[in-house]
């Protein structure tokens, strides 16, 4: 949550930090700022909403000839999204921006406030750069003065600070919150907190680890209290572009057949699956799997658990979380504790992971990012190999999530003998027609649209599947709330009875997932219990169902995962046209934001 980016070097400062901020937006998108600092004289700007209102107002606003510069766009956690809440916050000769939550902010201010310091924002921000000149009272040293200040913060935070004091320098500190330091052969410095804002800028990049602290100028990069580590920097500034499409999450829908074979080359073989990154010995005395994860993460692991337990015949527990973190689960070191998570930086699975590591487990990360915190953490760690994914609203990111984990059953069954030869090659093969079923399962993007004008009211949506297709369910549910703001809710359909039925009238929408290849007369029971109560049906099945109102048709298939991707896309693609008839801005939800680094 959030976007930080910094900048030094002899370039026009504003146009590097806003190009930045935009990498970045998907992050955070209630305000935005920027201060730079030239010749020690610090000029601040601040919008709230999009940044094109940052651009707006900074038109008229250059710059020439060496300085440093830092930005901000903002997800609110404390305080309304108001400009006065916006970063940098200010003190009476320093800048600063913060990404994440000061816990103990409140007896900061306090403090601050009983020696006449006064505060303009709601934030939990602002108390940092007033405690550092409260610290410059006390120490000589301004990078002194910034270590006292970082020493008394609790909680997840990025922190860059400048100061008139130090006209050249920016000020860095890290804990549970990512920030990427990079620099290129010009003596250029650049933050920010994903690789997005540093492609095709920064030629070598360091990921700064937990407890990380420092300063860079045009002539030192300095940290403690282990020297920072560069790398070169790989990546493609058209893969984060929208190359056509109206929206990135349209982008990425399209291209899931695309990341799919990525996620799946070197791993899927002609009749096996091999993952590279685990050694012979990793899964020796695992007797059962413990997956913990959030959001769209969780329903991944969700439809995984039916999976293991069907292929690897492995017990598997599914973990939200936020909620593990405080339950005092029971840990035990026959288990592998898996963690997946898109951004590799979101806080309660991280924090898992940690209380996993510290329990003495063996750890597995499914992620997205490589060099993130939950990466670095893991014992061992699956990419899922997505690219980068914008959209707020995760798609291929899901995808590729649930290929890596129906993989990793097939090799738990293969290493645990509970599969043969020949049932793993059916499963080998299925997996390798993905990528067709997902390129054809854009043919119904048409009738989505269409379709998607007779759902635009109502009471709110049922969607309802069974076994595997439930957490597909859940995951459906939770992309219509994501981007059009209409109530939806995810159900095993066999638990309409016991309770949800009661809301059933025609004002309530049901999204029937009804694949042919597992349970289709159980669920078409519990949806023609829907329909008896007028519910309005939405049927997608290869099969058509007379009793629905609207029916998508999806393609036969043999394997009930080939079923689960193509149903996959429908979803998607219908929550996408529903959100853009209502006119939302389906990228950057109200609300949300993309890495969810703060509890």
């Amino acid at each position: 949550m959030c976007g930080i980016v910094g900048f030094i070097g002899q370039r026009e400062i504003k146009r590097q930090l806003i190009e930045g901020l935009r990498e970045l937006e998907y992050r955070g998108y209630d305000s935005a700022g920027i201060a730079v600092m030239q010749d020690a004289h610090i000029q601040s700007f601040k919008a709230v909403g999009k940044l094109s209102n940052l651009d707006e107002k900074t038109k008229n606003f250059e710059t020439s000839g060496l300085g440093v510069g830092i930005g901000h766009t903002r997800w609110a956690t404390h305080g309304k999204p108001t400009e006065l809440n916006a970063h940098p916050h200010m003190g009476e000769y320093s800048y600063v921006v913060h990404n994440g939550i000061i816990e103990n902010y409140r007896e900061i201010k306090t403090a601050l406030e009983k020696v006449g310091v006064n505060f303009l924002s709601q934030t939990d921000t602002e108390v940092i750069v007033h405690l550092f000149e409260k610290e410059v009272e006390r120490y000589k040293n301004l990078f002194d003065a910034f270590k006292a200040t970082i020493d008394q913060l609790d909680g997840a935070y990025a922190v860059l600070l400048v100061s008139q004091k130090a006209p050249d320098t920016i000020f860095f500190a890290r804990k549970g919150s990512p920030m990427i330091i990079g620099k290129n052969r010009n003596q250029e410095v650049f933050f920010a907190s994903s690789d997005a804002p540093l492609i095709g800028e920064a030629e070598e990049v360091a990921y700064m680890e937990d407890g990380t602290i420092g300063y860079a100028t045009p002539d030192t990069i300095y940290a403690e209290p282990d020297s920072l580590v560069f790398v070169p920097l790989a990546g493609d500034k058209l893969t984060a572009q929208k190359g056509g499409y109206r929206f990135f999450m349209e982008k990425e829908i399209y291209e899931q057949y695309d990341v799919m074979n990525d996620t799946m080359i070197g791993r899927v073989l002609d009749d096996d699956v091999a993952f590279e990154e685990l050694n012979e010995a990793f899964l020796d005395g695992i007797s059962r799997i413990k997956f913990c994860a959030c959001g769209t993460s969780y329903h991944a692991a969700l439809a995984s658990s039916y999976l293991f337990e069907r292929q690897a015949k492995i017990p598997v527990e599914v973990e939200i979380a936020s909620e593990f973190r405080y339950k005092e689960p029971l840990l035990t070191d026959d288990t592998l504790f898996v963690v997946i998570s898109q951004s590799g930086e979101t806080a309660d699975t991280l924090e898992a992971l940690k209380m996993a590591k510290n329990a003495g487990l063996r750890t597995l990360a499914i992620c997205n990012v490589d060099n993130s915190s939950i990466v670095r953490l893991a014992d061992a760690t699956i990419l899922t190999r997505a690219g980068i994914e914008k959209g707020v609203a995760s798609t291929k990111a899901f995808a590729t999530q649930v290929m890596v984990l129906w993989m990793l059953a097939l090799y738990f069954a293969k290493k645990r003998g509970t599969l043969n030869a020949t049932a793993i090659q059916k499963e080998v093969e299925a997996m390798s027609r993905v990528p067709s079923v997902l390129k054809k399962a854009l043919d119904v993007h048409e009738k989505c649209k269409r379709l998607s004008k007779r759902y635009l009211h109502g009471h709110g949506f049922f969607f309802i599947g069974r076994d595997i297709f439930y957490p597909l369910a859940l995951e459906g549910a939770l992309k219509l709330k994501e981007i059009s703001y209409l109530h939806a809710e995810g159900y095993p359909a066999g638990e309409m009875k016991h309770g949800p039925i009661a809301l059933a009238d025609a004002e309530l929408f049901t999204i029937a997932l009804m694949p042919k290849t597992l349970l289709y007369d159980k669920t078409k029971s519990n949806v023609e219990e829907l329909s008896a109560r007028d519910s309005t049906i939405l049927a997608i099945s290869p099969e058509f169902f007379d009793l629905a109102d609207d029916f998508i048709l999806t393609h036969p298939h043999e394997h009930m995962m080939l079923e689960f991707f193509e149903m996959m896309v429908v979803e998607q693609l219908l929550a996408m046209e529903v959100a853009i008839r209502l006119g939302n801005d389906v990228d950057m939800p109200r609300n949300l934001a993309k890495s969810v680094t703060v509890e």
